[in-house]
């Protein structure tokens, strides 16, 4: 490896990125079937032969994404229903109509089940001429959607829903940042503020949005804020990790989305159709939880409960705002990671109880997630009263191998992000700083800086720590072509 004055940051990460695929048995480049596929699609999907479709191109939808995403999985639109109702209409991306299951590109999806992004390089689950173009739902083009339409009362419960496909046209390609500033008082985006009803209509989805958020957290939906580290490169050069916060605009989306993920899964167990659920199960280590809360002066029950565990937040979150992302890490820590199962139709699935569903099917996001794709499939099979795509044995197989993959996807994003913020502190060796315990096992001690969005490994003085305790510690090296960071306690 040479050294950082030989070979920018940038090269240095992308060949890592690239190896950490390899290593965790992900594929960072197509085969040259899926290549050959791709060149003979020269157009987007926007019409079916002898299948009746809705033409919804008229409607004033509009994306809000990062401010760097081309990959457009979705839009949103709503509209003022007689009795103080509102109709809340999601369009998600048809992607199946160019990516055909048992394709080369399909068994490319298959095998990495989501798009991987690293600190230096997005690998793509789609390639770009689909991700970002065919199959993104791009500004001023018409593309097939599964649209799925709520009724919400004016409480923002859910009293009706509808799903069916269609034809749509984005009107509006906005971002979060710049919307979410909107929402809280700042200026409108441009495209917003040359357009009185797009602004009327942005206002529309955010009342309703957030009474809808509203109901969720009174049924125990967790209220968690963690910090994202985004890498800054000036040319090649890594300058900083700066922080990502949620805004209103991602709250929006989030949970028009956890929304719709709730309804394609009833749909599907109405329609008696196996499915694949996103659950995060019951705590195991709710005691720890329990400890956590008690230190912050905060009594929760001995067994797990959402709605408690919702109640403290919130309290944490009043009395201290700038510390309540490090508590929500810890929290999340210990709920314990999310997986995919197959459900049979008539069975229960355990539930998400971060966010406090029973029902939840991954389907928002068929570009970024394969989850959403198999989905989508047993969606159209569904409206179109077909027989279904997979059977529950496949889709047994299937969400194995989607929580695998998730894994190893997160490895490589973990490692790569560490490689980054390991050029960023070579010259930082032995300085001091305030950190959070975000990991404790048998394997090792980790611990994210309080000041710089850095996670690494404790080496000395982590007996008697556990999640979410403070400390002071030392950073002693870093291995940049490993991904390691290490430090030890001070004090």
């Amino acid at each position: 490896m040479k050294s950082n004055n030989q070979q920018h940051h940038h090269a240095i990460l992308q060949s890592l990125a690239h190896r950490a695929m390899l290593e965790r048995g992900l594929l960072p480049d197509f085969s040259a079937a899926a290549l050959a596929e791709l060149e003979r699609i020269q157009a987007p999907a926007v019409a079916l032969r002898g299948e009746l479709m809705r033409d919804l191109t008229h409607r004033l939808w509009t994306s809000i994404d990062n401010d760097d995403s081309r990959d457009l999985d979705q839009l949103t639109v709503a509209e003022v229903l007689p009795g103080n109702k509102v109709k809340l209409l999601v369009a998600i991306a048809d992607v199946d109509a160019l990516v055909a299951d048992g394709s080369a590109l399909d068994a490319h999806a298959r095998h990495n089940t989501a798009s991987v992004y690293t600190a230096a390089k997005i690998f793509p689950m789609l390639p770009e001429k689909l991700s970002t173009n065919f199959t993104s739902l791009n500004l001023n083009e018409v593309r097939l959607a599964i649209v799925v339409e709520m009724t919400l009362g004016a409480d923002g419960s859910l009293l009706d829903s509808d799903i069916y496909r269609a034809r749509v046209r984005n009107h509006a390609q906005l971002a979060y940042h710049s919307v979410g500033d909107w929402l809280e008082g700042g200026d409108a985006p441009e495209a917003v503020a040359a357009t009185p009803e797009l602004a009327e209509n942005l206002r529309l989805q955010d009342r309703i949005v957030q009474k809808m958020r509203r109901l969720r957290h009174t049924h125990g939906a967790l209220s968690l804020e963690t910090l994202e580290a985004r890498p800054i490169f000036d040319g090649e050069q890594l300058q900083e990790l700066a922080v990502e916060r949620k805004d209103r605009a991602k709250e929006l989306i989030e949970d028009c989305m956890i929304a719709v993920n709730g309804i394609t899964a009833r749909y599907l167990a109405s329609k008696k159709y196996p499915s694949i659920r996103r659950v995060v199960r019951t705590p195991k280590r709710w005691e720890r939880i329990v400890a956590l809360a008690g230190e912050h002066g905060h009594q929760l029950p001995v067994t797990p409960d959402a709605k408690a565990l919702d109640a403290f937040l919130r309290q944490a979150k009043v009395a201290d705002p700038q510390s309540f992302p490090d508590l929500s890490l810890a929290v999340i820590k210990l709920l314990g990671a999310g997986e995919y199962t197959a459900e049979r139709p008539g069975d229960t699935a355990p539930g998400h109880f971060g966010l406090a569903v029973q029902d939840y099917a991954h389907s928002t996001a068929p570009n970024r997630r394969y989850a959403d794709l198999i989905t989508h499939r047993l969606l159209k099979a569904a409206l179109a009263g077909d027989g279904t795509p997979y059977t529950y044995t496949e889709l047994e197989a299937l969400a194995q191998q989607l929580t695998k993959q998730e894994n190893a996807a997160n490895k490589v994003e973990r490692q790569v992000g560490k490689s980054a913020a390991a050029l960023l502190l070579e010259a930082r060796i032995g300085e001091q700083f305030e950190a959070i315990v975000t990991g404790a096992a048998d394997k090792g001690t980790w611990v994210r800086l309080l000041t710089v969005p850095v996670e690494g490994k404790l080496l000395s003085g982590t007996a008697g720590l556990d999640v979410g305790d403070r400390l002071r510690v030392q950073l002693t090296s870093v291995n940049v072509e490993r991904g390691f960071i290490d430090f030890k306690r001070i004090g």
